[in-house]
Protein backbone atom coordinates (compact mmCIF):
# COMPACT_ATOMS: atom_id res chain seq x y z
CA UNK A 1 0.00 0.00 0.00
CA UNK A 2 1.49 3.38 -0.98
CA UNK A 3 2.50 5.75 1.27
CA UNK A 4 0.32 8.80 2.11
CA UNK A 5 1.85 11.78 2.86
CA UNK A 6 2.56 13.55 5.99
CA UNK A 7 0.12 16.31 7.28
CA UNK A 8 0.70 19.47 5.32
CA UNK A 9 2.55 22.18 6.88
CA UNK A 10 3.94 20.36 9.80
CA UNK A 11 6.50 17.14 9.88
CA UNK A 12 4.33 13.85 11.20
CA UNK A 13 4.43 12.79 14.54
CA UNK A 14 2.51 9.88 14.83
CA UNK A 15 -0.99 8.86 15.96
CA UNK A 16 -1.56 9.53 19.69
CA UNK A 17 -2.78 7.14 22.05
CA UNK A 18 -6.56 7.04 22.09
CA UNK A 19 -7.20 7.88 18.21
CA UNK A 20 -9.16 5.62 16.18
CA UNK A 21 -5.84 4.88 14.14
CA UNK A 22 -3.66 4.28 16.92
CA UNK A 23 -6.21 1.44 18.36
CA UNK A 24 -6.23 -0.21 14.93
CA UNK A 25 -2.94 -0.55 15.04
CA UNK A 26 -2.52 -1.69 17.64
CA UNK A 27 -4.93 -4.73 16.62
CA UNK A 28 -3.57 -4.87 13.45
CA UNK A 29 -0.52 -5.77 15.01
CA UNK A 30 -1.84 -7.61 17.59
CA UNK A 31 -3.51 -10.05 15.17
CA UNK A 32 -0.13 -10.08 13.03
CA UNK A 33 1.28 -11.63 16.07
CA UNK A 34 -0.86 -14.01 16.38
CA UNK A 35 -0.59 -15.58 12.56
CA UNK A 36 3.17 -15.14 13.26
CA UNK A 37 3.65 -16.61 16.57
CA UNK A 38 0.43 -18.86 16.45
CA UNK A 39 2.42 -20.86 13.37
CA UNK A 40 6.03 -20.52 14.42
CA UNK A 41 5.50 -22.73 18.07
CA UNK A 42 2.20 -24.76 17.00
CA UNK A 43 4.40 -27.40 16.80
CA UNK A 44 6.14 -26.90 20.45
CA UNK A 45 2.99 -27.87 22.08
CA UNK A 46 3.23 -31.08 20.49
CA UNK A 47 6.87 -32.43 20.35
CA UNK A 48 6.44 -35.68 22.36
CA UNK A 49 3.73 -36.92 19.93
CA UNK A 50 6.15 -35.62 16.50
CA UNK A 51 8.77 -37.87 18.21
CA UNK A 52 6.63 -40.65 18.93
CA UNK A 53 5.22 -40.61 15.42
CA UNK A 54 8.43 -40.28 13.59
CA UNK A 55 10.57 -42.26 15.54
CA UNK A 56 13.05 -39.65 16.48
CA UNK A 57 14.87 -38.11 19.60
CA UNK A 58 13.62 -35.19 21.90
CA UNK A 59 16.40 -32.87 20.28
CA UNK A 60 15.61 -34.13 16.95
CA UNK A 61 11.88 -33.40 17.19
CA UNK A 62 12.89 -29.65 18.74
CA UNK A 63 14.10 -29.20 15.30
CA UNK A 64 11.34 -28.87 13.47
CA UNK A 65 11.12 -25.48 15.76
CA UNK A 66 14.56 -24.53 14.90
CA UNK A 67 14.09 -24.92 11.00
CA UNK A 68 11.38 -22.33 11.29
CA UNK A 69 13.23 -19.95 13.40
CA UNK A 70 16.94 -20.09 11.44
CA UNK A 71 14.76 -19.26 8.88
CA UNK A 72 13.11 -16.38 10.08
CA UNK A 73 16.10 -15.08 11.62
CA UNK A 74 17.85 -15.41 8.21
CA UNK A 75 15.18 -13.39 6.59
CA UNK A 76 14.90 -10.46 8.69
CA UNK A 77 17.32 -8.40 7.23
CA UNK A 78 16.03 -9.26 3.25
CA UNK A 79 12.65 -8.46 4.62
CA UNK A 80 14.40 -4.79 6.18
CA UNK A 81 15.72 -4.25 3.30
CA UNK A 82 12.41 -5.00 0.75
CA UNK A 83 10.34 -2.96 3.31
CA UNK A 84 12.67 0.02 2.50
CA UNK A 85 11.69 0.05 -1.03
CA UNK A 86 8.13 -1.17 -0.89
CA UNK A 87 6.71 -0.39 2.64
CA UNK A 88 6.67 -1.88 5.74
CA UNK A 89 2.67 -3.09 5.20
CA UNK A 90 3.41 -4.27 1.30
CA UNK A 91 6.17 -6.45 2.98
CA UNK A 92 4.07 -7.72 5.70
CA UNK A 93 1.16 -8.24 3.57
CA UNK A 94 3.19 -10.71 1.64
CA UNK A 95 4.71 -12.42 4.51
CA UNK A 96 1.89 -13.33 6.36
CA UNK A 97 0.08 -14.64 3.07
CA UNK A 98 3.41 -16.88 2.25
CA UNK A 99 3.57 -18.13 5.99
CA UNK A 100 -0.13 -19.22 5.78
CA UNK A 101 0.59 -21.20 2.78
CA UNK A 102 3.63 -22.92 4.03
CA UNK A 103 1.91 -23.44 6.98
CA UNK A 104 -0.90 -25.68 5.41
CA UNK A 105 1.65 -27.05 3.67
CA UNK A 106 3.63 -28.71 6.70
CA UNK A 107 1.13 -31.34 7.75
CA UNK A 108 1.10 -33.03 4.47
CA UNK A 109 5.22 -33.63 4.51
CA UNK A 110 5.72 -37.57 5.27
CA UNK A 111 9.13 -37.49 7.07
CA UNK A 112 10.71 -35.23 9.59
CA UNK A 113 13.32 -33.95 6.52
CA UNK A 114 10.67 -32.88 4.31
CA UNK A 115 8.96 -31.68 7.38
CA UNK A 116 12.58 -29.55 8.08
CA UNK A 117 12.63 -28.30 4.92
CA UNK A 118 8.85 -26.35 4.59
CA UNK A 119 9.36 -25.43 8.36
CA UNK A 120 12.27 -23.58 6.75
CA UNK A 121 10.59 -21.49 4.01
CA UNK A 122 8.02 -21.35 6.58
CA UNK A 123 10.22 -19.13 9.12
CA UNK A 124 11.62 -17.30 6.28
CA UNK A 125 7.87 -16.20 5.37
CA UNK A 126 7.57 -15.07 8.95
CA UNK A 127 10.32 -13.15 9.42
CA UNK A 128 8.90 -10.15 7.43
CA UNK A 129 6.31 -9.27 10.74
CA UNK A 130 8.86 -9.63 13.44
CA UNK A 131 11.48 -7.44 10.94
CA UNK A 132 9.04 -4.77 10.45
CA UNK A 133 6.52 -4.50 13.08
CA UNK A 134 8.32 -2.29 15.58
CA UNK A 135 9.62 -0.42 12.69
CA UNK A 136 6.19 0.17 11.03
CA UNK A 137 5.02 1.12 14.92
CA UNK A 138 7.48 3.24 15.95
CA UNK A 139 6.99 5.32 12.41
CA UNK A 140 3.11 5.56 12.83
CA UNK A 141 2.82 6.27 16.70
CA UNK A 142 3.79 8.77 18.62
CA UNK A 143 7.00 8.89 19.97
CA UNK A 144 5.21 9.27 23.71
CA UNK A 145 3.58 6.36 23.56
CA UNK A 146 6.11 4.31 21.52
CA UNK A 147 6.87 2.06 24.71
CA UNK A 148 3.26 1.18 25.56
CA UNK A 149 2.16 0.58 21.98
CA UNK A 150 5.54 -1.59 21.63
CA UNK A 151 4.62 -3.38 24.65
CA UNK A 152 1.41 -4.06 23.59
CA UNK A 153 2.49 -5.62 20.13
CA UNK A 154 4.25 -8.00 22.22
CA UNK A 155 1.56 -8.81 24.25
CA UNK A 156 -0.20 -10.04 21.19
CA UNK A 157 2.80 -11.81 20.15
CA UNK A 158 2.31 -13.49 23.15
CA UNK A 159 -0.97 -14.33 22.54
CA UNK A 160 0.03 -15.52 19.14
CA UNK A 161 2.33 -17.68 20.57
CA UNK A 162 -0.31 -19.53 23.21
CA UNK A 163 -3.08 -20.26 20.92
CA UNK A 164 -0.31 -21.92 18.32
CA UNK A 165 0.32 -23.82 21.58
CA UNK A 166 -2.76 -24.95 23.10
CA UNK A 167 -4.65 -25.27 20.15
CA UNK A 168 -1.83 -27.91 18.35
CA UNK A 169 -1.41 -30.03 21.87
CA UNK A 170 -5.37 -30.87 22.74
CA UNK A 171 -6.29 -31.43 18.84
CA UNK A 172 -3.41 -33.79 18.38
CA UNK A 173 -3.74 -35.25 21.42
CA UNK A 174 -7.06 -36.67 19.93
CA UNK A 175 -6.65 -36.75 16.31
CA UNK A 176 -2.82 -36.41 15.72
CA UNK A 177 -0.31 -34.07 15.79
CA UNK A 178 -0.87 -33.08 11.83
CA UNK A 179 -4.00 -32.27 12.58
CA UNK A 180 -3.41 -29.89 15.62
CA UNK A 181 -0.81 -28.10 13.29
CA UNK A 182 -3.29 -28.16 10.11
CA UNK A 183 -5.62 -26.10 13.02
CA UNK A 184 -3.46 -23.50 14.31
CA UNK A 185 -2.65 -22.67 10.59
CA UNK A 186 -5.93 -22.24 9.41
CA UNK A 187 -6.90 -19.80 12.65
CA UNK A 188 -3.50 -17.85 11.40
CA UNK A 189 -4.92 -17.39 8.02
CA UNK A 190 -7.78 -16.18 9.90
CA UNK A 191 -5.90 -13.82 12.02
CA UNK A 192 -3.64 -12.83 8.55
CA UNK A 193 -7.05 -11.89 7.24
CA UNK A 194 -7.86 -9.65 9.89
CA UNK A 195 -4.20 -7.77 10.06
CA UNK A 196 -4.88 -6.63 6.21
CA UNK A 197 -8.23 -5.34 7.13
CA UNK A 198 -7.33 -3.18 9.83
CA UNK A 199 -3.95 -1.98 9.28
CA UNK A 200 -4.09 1.76 8.70
CA UNK A 201 -2.09 3.45 5.91
CA UNK A 202 1.53 4.49 6.10
CA UNK A 203 1.95 8.17 6.73
CA UNK A 204 5.43 7.82 8.54
CA UNK A 205 7.07 5.82 5.84
CA UNK A 206 9.64 7.45 3.18
CA UNK A 207 10.66 5.52 0.93
CA UNK A 208 13.84 4.66 0.15
CA UNK A 209 16.01 4.04 -3.26
CA UNK A 210 19.33 3.05 -4.36
CA UNK A 211 19.79 6.82 -5.83
CA UNK A 212 18.71 8.28 -1.97
CA UNK A 213 21.16 10.14 0.11
CA UNK A 214 22.64 8.54 3.24
CA UNK A 215 24.30 4.85 3.29
CA UNK A 216 22.91 2.11 1.95
CA UNK A 217 21.97 -1.39 3.32
CA UNK A 218 25.11 -2.41 3.70
CA UNK A 219 26.42 0.71 6.16
CA UNK A 220 22.77 0.74 7.97
CA UNK A 221 23.40 -2.76 9.41
CA UNK A 222 27.28 -2.02 9.75
CA UNK A 223 26.19 1.43 11.83
CA UNK A 224 24.08 -0.67 14.04
CA UNK A 225 26.64 -3.59 14.74
CA UNK A 226 29.10 -0.84 15.58
CA UNK A 227 26.47 0.76 17.97
CA UNK A 228 27.27 -0.48 21.42
CA UNK A 229 24.06 0.26 23.02
CA UNK A 230 22.47 -1.99 20.38
CA UNK A 231 24.67 -4.61 20.43
CA UNK A 232 23.71 -5.31 24.37
CA UNK A 233 20.34 -5.23 23.19
CA UNK A 234 20.48 -7.85 20.54
CA UNK A 235 22.49 -9.84 23.51
CA UNK A 236 19.49 -9.88 25.63
CA UNK A 237 17.47 -10.99 22.66
CA UNK A 238 19.98 -14.05 21.75
CA UNK A 239 20.58 -14.75 25.41
CA UNK A 240 17.25 -14.88 26.99
CA UNK A 241 15.38 -15.69 24.48
CA UNK A 242 17.13 -18.72 23.87
CA UNK A 243 17.09 -19.79 27.07
CA UNK A 244 13.14 -19.50 27.43
CA UNK A 245 12.98 -21.39 24.46
CA UNK A 246 15.15 -24.50 25.97
CA UNK A 247 12.45 -24.38 28.94
CA UNK A 248 9.66 -24.86 26.70
CA UNK A 249 10.71 -27.02 24.19
CA UNK A 250 11.87 -29.70 26.82
CA UNK A 251 9.41 -29.01 29.78
CA UNK A 252 6.55 -31.28 27.92
CA UNK A 253 9.06 -33.80 27.71
CA UNK A 254 9.79 -33.86 32.00
CA UNK A 255 6.68 -33.44 32.88
CA UNK A 256 5.41 -37.00 30.12
CA UNK A 257 7.81 -39.19 31.95
CA UNK A 258 8.55 -39.99 35.79
CA UNK A 259 7.29 -39.13 38.23
CA UNK A 260 4.50 -37.01 36.73
CA UNK A 261 3.58 -39.07 33.16
CA UNK A 262 1.38 -35.85 32.24
CA UNK A 263 -0.31 -36.79 28.89
CA UNK A 264 0.30 -34.66 25.92
CA UNK A 265 -3.18 -32.76 26.20
CA UNK A 266 -2.35 -31.58 29.93
CA UNK A 267 1.15 -30.77 28.85
CA UNK A 268 0.33 -28.02 25.76
CA UNK A 269 -1.60 -26.82 28.47
CA UNK A 270 1.86 -25.49 30.50
CA UNK A 271 1.53 -23.10 27.57
CA UNK A 272 -1.81 -20.77 29.05
CA UNK A 273 1.56 -19.52 31.32
CA UNK A 274 1.98 -17.29 28.13
CA UNK A 275 -0.72 -15.42 29.87
CA UNK A 276 1.44 -14.08 31.95
CA UNK A 277 3.34 -12.79 28.89
CA UNK A 278 1.00 -11.23 27.88
CA UNK A 279 -0.14 -8.99 31.12
CA UNK A 280 3.50 -8.25 31.80
CA UNK A 281 5.03 -7.06 28.28
CA UNK A 282 1.77 -4.49 28.39
CA UNK A 283 2.81 -3.81 32.25
CA UNK A 284 6.44 -3.08 31.66
CA UNK A 285 5.84 -0.49 28.66
CA UNK A 286 3.89 1.42 30.77
CA UNK A 287 5.89 1.26 33.68
CA UNK A 288 9.03 2.38 31.46
CA UNK A 289 7.84 5.27 31.27
CA UNK A 290 8.15 6.01 35.08
CA UNK A 291 11.17 3.91 35.75
CA UNK A 292 12.73 3.66 32.31
CA UNK A 293 13.27 0.91 30.12
CA UNK A 294 17.13 -0.36 31.45
CA UNK A 295 15.19 -0.57 35.54
CA UNK A 296 12.38 -2.48 33.62
CA UNK A 297 14.78 -4.54 31.58
CA UNK A 298 16.60 -5.33 34.62
CA UNK A 299 13.43 -6.48 37.13
CA UNK A 300 11.99 -9.10 33.93
CA UNK A 301 15.32 -10.65 33.63
CA UNK A 302 15.75 -11.03 37.13
CA UNK A 303 12.01 -12.44 37.56
CA UNK A 304 12.93 -14.70 35.23
CA UNK A 305 15.71 -16.17 36.73
CA UNK A 306 13.81 -17.11 39.89
CA UNK A 307 11.44 -18.50 37.82
CA UNK A 308 13.68 -20.70 35.80
CA UNK A 309 14.73 -21.22 39.05
CA UNK A 310 11.37 -22.68 40.70
CA UNK A 311 11.07 -25.28 37.83
CA UNK A 312 14.20 -27.02 39.64
CA UNK A 313 11.48 -28.23 42.25
CA UNK A 314 10.08 -32.18 42.31
CA UNK A 315 6.71 -30.98 42.61
CA UNK A 316 4.15 -29.96 39.92
CA UNK A 317 2.66 -27.09 41.49
CA UNK A 318 6.04 -25.21 42.25
CA UNK A 319 7.33 -26.20 38.58
CA UNK A 320 3.87 -24.45 37.28
CA UNK A 321 4.11 -21.25 39.22
CA UNK A 322 8.25 -21.36 38.04
CA UNK A 323 6.83 -21.28 34.31
CA UNK A 324 4.55 -18.59 35.23
CA UNK A 325 6.87 -16.31 36.68
CA UNK A 326 9.74 -17.46 33.98
CA UNK A 327 7.30 -15.88 31.41
CA UNK A 328 6.32 -13.03 32.99
CA UNK A 329 9.52 -11.91 33.61
CA UNK A 330 11.14 -12.50 30.16
CA UNK A 331 8.19 -11.09 28.58
CA UNK A 332 8.89 -7.95 29.99
CA UNK A 333 11.91 -7.68 29.41
CA UNK A 334 11.86 -8.79 25.65
CA UNK A 335 9.15 -5.76 25.26
CA UNK A 336 12.10 -3.38 27.34
CA UNK A 337 14.68 -4.75 24.73
CA UNK A 338 12.76 -4.81 21.19
CA UNK A 339 10.89 -1.73 21.87
CA UNK A 340 14.09 -0.05 22.72
CA UNK A 341 15.84 -0.75 19.31
CA UNK A 342 14.54 1.19 17.14
CA UNK A 343 14.70 4.11 19.04
CA UNK A 344 18.28 4.15 19.94
CA UNK A 345 19.50 3.12 16.21
CA UNK A 346 21.09 6.27 14.60
CA UNK A 347 20.14 5.05 11.31
CA UNK A 348 18.06 2.36 9.28
CA UNK A 349 15.73 2.03 12.34
CA UNK A 350 14.34 -0.93 10.69
CA UNK A 351 17.65 -2.71 10.28
CA UNK A 352 18.30 -2.24 13.96
CA UNK A 353 14.78 -3.90 14.67
CA UNK A 354 15.80 -7.11 11.92
CA UNK A 355 19.23 -7.51 13.73
CA UNK A 356 17.47 -7.71 17.34
CA UNK A 357 15.13 -10.57 15.47
CA UNK A 358 18.48 -11.73 13.74
CA UNK A 359 19.92 -12.69 16.91
CA UNK A 360 16.63 -13.60 18.85
CA UNK A 361 15.80 -16.50 16.37
CA UNK A 362 19.96 -17.56 16.56
CA UNK A 363 19.30 -17.56 20.36
CA UNK A 364 15.98 -19.69 19.86
CA UNK A 365 17.34 -22.16 17.13
CA UNK A 366 20.79 -22.72 18.49
CA UNK A 367 20.23 -22.64 22.40
CA UNK A 368 17.02 -23.76 22.31
CA UNK A 369 18.11 -27.26 20.32
CA UNK A 370 21.78 -26.85 22.53
CA UNK A 371 19.62 -27.53 25.69
CA UNK A 372 18.44 -30.53 23.99
CA UNK A 373 21.38 -32.42 24.34
CA UNK A 374 22.08 -30.78 27.61
CA UNK A 375 18.89 -32.25 29.07
CA UNK A 376 19.35 -35.45 27.42
CA UNK A 377 23.38 -35.58 28.99
CA UNK A 378 22.45 -34.51 32.57
CA UNK A 379 18.83 -33.83 33.27
CA UNK A 380 16.35 -30.60 33.80
CA UNK A 381 18.32 -29.13 36.76
CA UNK A 382 21.66 -28.92 33.96
CA UNK A 383 19.40 -26.94 31.58
CA UNK A 384 18.16 -25.05 34.52
CA UNK A 385 21.16 -23.98 35.55
CA UNK A 386 22.49 -23.13 31.87
CA UNK A 387 19.26 -21.08 31.45
CA UNK A 388 20.09 -19.30 34.84
CA UNK A 389 23.56 -18.01 33.68
CA UNK A 390 22.28 -17.08 30.00
CA UNK A 391 20.29 -14.85 31.42
CA UNK A 392 22.57 -13.32 34.71
CA UNK A 393 24.85 -12.93 31.58
CA UNK A 394 22.42 -10.74 30.04
CA UNK A 395 21.11 -8.79 32.92
CA UNK A 396 24.82 -7.69 34.00
CA UNK A 397 25.29 -6.91 30.35
CA UNK A 398 22.23 -4.59 30.09
CA UNK A 399 22.67 -2.94 33.55
CA UNK A 400 26.56 -2.00 32.96
CA UNK A 401 26.32 -1.08 29.75
CA UNK A 402 22.87 1.14 29.20
CA UNK A 403 23.36 3.32 32.00
CA UNK A 404 23.86 6.20 30.41
CA UNK A 405 20.97 6.52 28.43
CA UNK A 406 18.79 5.62 31.04
CA UNK A 407 18.12 9.01 31.30
CA UNK A 408 17.68 10.23 27.70
CA UNK A 409 13.55 10.98 28.70
CA UNK A 410 10.56 8.15 27.42
CA UNK A 411 11.89 7.56 24.04
CA UNK A 412 15.30 6.02 25.33
CA UNK A 413 14.95 5.61 29.26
Amino acid sequence: MPAAPPSAGRAWEGHPRGSNAYRRILVALACAGVATFAQLYSVQGVLPLISADLGVSAADAALTVSAATVGLALAVIPWSAAADRIGRLRAMYFAVIGATVFGLIVPLMPNLSAILVVRFFEGVSLGGIPALALAYLTEEVHKLHAGIAAGTYVAGTSIGGLLGRVVAGPVGDFAGWRIGVLAVSLLSGLAAVGFILLAPRQRGFAKRSKHDGGPGLAGRLLANLRNPALLVLYAQGLLLMGGFVAVYNYLGFRLGADPFFLPATLTSLLFLAYLAGTFSSRFAGGLSARLGRRRVLAGGTSVMIVGVALTMAPWLPVILLGLLVLTAGFFAAHAMASGWTPVLAKTGPAQAAALYNLFYYIGSSLIGWCGGIVFQSLGWDALALMVIVLAGLAMVLAWLALRRHTDAGIGAG
